[in-house]
């Protein structure tokens, strides 16, 4: 994942939060119902970043989706325990012990 992508939806999520509440504490019905402003602007905030941070978002999740990608493309415990007992065989022989 790119620092840069994350970092970047980070502050225009922080933005679409913050830019409305700034607008609503400007009217002074809002400075006395501060909560009432962060609700709304927590509203607008998610309203805008549905309509327009969806390419941040896609490029946030791809980033992700390709670093998990790569740690499951590594070796799995099963694959390296096979190596190890391949390696730890006398002769040679992967065959386990019969029973």
């Amino acid at each position: 994942m790119k620092a840069r992508s994350a970092i970047v939806y980070s502050v225009l999520r922080l933005l679409t939060f913050l830019v409305p509440f700034g607008i609503l504490m400007l009217f002074p019905i809002m400075r006395e119902y501060y909560w009432l402003a962060a609700i709304f602007a927590a509203l607008i905030g998610l309203s805008l970043s549905v309509l327009f941070l969806r390419k941040p978002l896609d490029d946030v999740t791809s980033g992700l989706a390709e670093r998990r990608a790569k740690a499951r493309a590594g070796a799995s415990d099963e694959e390296a325990e096979d190596a190890a007992a391949d390696a730890a065989a006398p002769d040679g022989d992967a065959s386990p012990p019969a029973r």
